[in-house]
């Protein structure tokens, strides 16, 4: 499968950080491309900087030459995560001023999988309006709502239950955060 992760400006780089970890490069082509302020977020959050595992290709922002900015080359699935509200709101009206808001609507146009993972709150009509317009284009949105029955001990643990959604999403197995079980009788 070939997956788009794009990163953004919001808060929660962790997210970014972990779903990379967890996606093998050997088994998918994997590729990433970051906003300008991304990368601002990332040296405050993630102090030893992004890790992009061997074998993912990166892309600059404003570089159309990538393979997924064209309909005859769209990734499988694509990824925004932590996705700012005005990353979601360019997305949503089909504002492609720059390779990663290319990328989903080429993602929405060739019907494939647009999974984005906001990281705000409170939300106003704007943002829902906006979520309305992507959930009836076909996208996926995936709000970073950590669960806490996991009894996640750590930060990462926490994001994890995340990820694991995401991944679940995009159909990739994983055993990131357990389950909820069934009721013990």
């Amino acid at each position: 499968m070939k997956i788009l992760v794009a990163i953004t400006g919001a808060s929660g780089a962790l997210y970014a950080q972990r779903l990379l970890d967890n996606l093998d490069p050997r088994q998918h082509e994997l590729h990433v491309v970051q906003s300008n302020y991304a990368q601002q977020v990332i040296a405050e959050e993630l102090p030893g900087g992004l890790r992009l595992p061997a074998g993912v290709k990166s892309h600059g922002l404003k570089s159309m030459n990538a393979p997924f900015a064209s309909g005859s080359n769209p990734p499988d699935a694509m990824v925004v995560i932590p996705c700012t509200m005005g990353t979601l709101g360019r997305i949503a009206h089909g504002y492609s001023e720059d390779v990663l808001l290319r990328a989903a609507d080429v993602v929405l146009k060739e019907k494939k999988k647009l999974i984005l993972v906001p990281r705000e709150t409170p939300l106003s009509l704007i943002h829902v309006k906006n979520f309305e317009l992507l959930l009836l284009a076909g996208a996926t949105i995936l709000p970073a709502n950590p669960s806490y029955y996991s009894g996640a001990k750590t930060a990462t643990e926490l994001a994890d239950t995340v990820v694991a959604r995401v991944l679940d999403h995009l159909g990739v197995p994983n055993q990131l955060a357990p389950r909820w079980t069934e009721e013990k009788e």
